[in-house]
């Protein structure tokens, strides 16, 4: 049996019927990791004893008649900025290498109650800052379509481990594109969801008004069973919205898009220049999918946001990062430098454990906040802020959906942008208005392009606050429709491509 071959749904209903046991499922999830990790590196660390013991004990309470969970015994990887009780958190730095969280994060503590089974600790880029988990102080990870490109950022790690056929699923965080770019690379769905649907409790902050813990999956009702577990009110993160939560598996039992209303933007067309034509040609044909199954094509605008949501993005993020990561300091946990004195302690421990990202971003966020400042940059980005909040409401007005690529590209290329930030940042320019909106999105596998080694093409689905069923709706319509739900890259030759 081969992990690969199976989705979640599939795994937790064969080990709650008995036709396999958690322990083989996570014996194979192992043997895939074995096997792909020297060429593709995903993993920060690997939860083989702990997971083995997770499944036995899972096995041990189906045979007591008891039903573990919705995931019970499904492997499950998670981004390394999350916490788990007695795994190590590293956030990709060496800032708290060897740094082990006392306690588990909300989100941890979801999917434990759920039957679900830890396998490992992704790779990102370092405390989520990039595009390309290029960043990581623990070295790149390969994107398994191709192992000379990257696999997207920050959640890189997260992506490629069901990309490569570790597991059917697993959790990243998006800050401004970072789950979604990923799935875009790597083949896969993965969705962002409304700010505050998903604690952030136990979760290292990046930029606190813009994170937001979401799934990867190759399949839309794996993505949805995956939410339904972890999207839950938390009274311990203050963000956490308290509202009711449906029961996101129901809206893909019987998808429709007739009578629905799919936008394109205006102002999209003006950047078409800059975007892949095969990305384009992706975008069309998922438009004309949309249109053949009933949904109604109509224009939106958002010229702020596609204008200015990019700088207004890097003055926010950066701001809040610099205030976020003021916490390590050599003093408290982490990292720490032995000097003479304070200021020294402070210098050399974070001169030594953040990267040239991080440490841009720090001085960035650090600027903007600075007095003389202040008025000109952080103020007029939050007020470029509000008014995309208000032009994504009015666009909502007249449309359910609204589609844009993911990315402008496909995967690129390992050190082809790692030098060039301002060209990494523009990687991100269709996705970051969804965050700082905080609206949900959704990425999905649109197609491939051409070639020996076919890379997949993502499109992004955008929805109003709380519009989640709308979006699993759609995908699994487009998931019927494209035929390429739970395609995987072949990774066993090490040399990548589709299986």
């Amino acid at each position: 049996m081969e992990i690969n071959s199976l989705t979640a749904a599939e795994i937790a209903g064969g080990i709650a019927e008995k036709k396999f046991s958690a322990s083989e499922v996570f014996s194979s999830c192992m043997e895939a990791v074995h096997r792909g990790e020297p060429d593709i590196s995903a993993l920060i660390t690997v939860a083989e004893e702990t997971g083995q013991a997770a499944a036995r004990e899972i096995d041990r309470r189906i045979a007591r008649g008891e039903k573990p969970g919705p995931l019970a015994g499904v492997p499950i990887v998670m981004k390394d900025n999350m916490c788990i009780r007695g795994l190590p958190a590293t956030c990709g730095s060496r800032m708290l290498h060897g740094w082990i969280p006392p306690y588990d994060a909300a989100v941890a503590e979801l999917l434990s109650g759920a039957g679900a089974v830890f396998a490992g600790k992704a790779n990102m880029d370092e405390f989520a800052m990039g595009g390309s988990t290029e960043f990581s102080a623990f070295g790149p990870t390969s994107n398994p379509w191709d192992l000379e490109r990257v696999p997207g950022g920050s959640s890189g790690g997260s992506a490629a481990a069901v990309a490569a056929g570790y597991v059917p699923v697993s959790l990243g965080s998006d800050t401004g594109g970072s789950i979604r770019q990923p799935a875009s690379f790597c083949g896969l769905y993965g969705l962002k969801p409304t700010y505050g649907l998903v604690s952030r409790w136990g979760l290292v902050a990046f930029a606190s008004s813009l994170d937001q813990i979401g799934p990867f999956a190759r399949t839309v009702e794996d993505l949805a069973l995956l939410l339904s577990v972890i999207a839950r009110p938390d009274p311990r993160d203050g963000t956490s919205s308290r509202r009711e939560r449906p029961d996101y598996t129901a809206c893909v039992k019987n998808p429709s898009l007739k009578g629905k209303k799919v936008a394109v933007v205006k102002e999209f067309g003006a950047m078409s220049a800059s975007v892949s034509p095969e990305v384009r040609e992706a975008l069309e044909k998922t438009l004309s999918l949309c249109r053949e199954e009933g949904a109604e094509i109509v224009e939106v605008s958002l010229p702020v946001s596609l204008e200015f949501g990019l700088p207004c993005y890097y003055i926010l993020a950066p701001a809040e990062a610099s205030s976020n990561l003021a916490r390590f300091d050599g003093v408290r946990y982490g990292l720490s430098s032995k000097e003479d004195s304070l200021l020294e302690l402070y210098l050399r421990t974070r001169g030594k454990g953040f990267g040239s990202e991080v440490k841009r971003r720090i001085l960035t966020g650090t600027y903007v906040l600075s007095s003389g400042y202040y008025d000109a940059y952080y103020l007029t980005a939050q007020k470029v802020r509000s008014l995309m909040k208000e032009e994504f409401r009015r666009a909502f007005g007249s449309c359910d959906l609204i589609a844009l690529p993911t990315s402008p590209t496909p995967a690129f290329k390992k050190g082809e942008l790692v030098n060039d930030p301002i060209q990494m940042y523009l990687a991100d320019v269709f996705t970051l208005p969804v965050n700082l909106a905080e609206l949900p999105a959704l990425s999905l596998n649109a197609g491939f392009t051409s070639g020996k080694k076919p890379l997949p093409l993502g499109v992004q689905l955008i929805a109003s606050r709380w519009g989640e069923p709308e979006l699993l709706n759609a995908a699994a319509v487009l998931e019927r429709r494209l035929g390429i739900a739970g395609t995987a890259p072949c990774t066993k030759n090490g040399k990548g491509g589709r299986s």
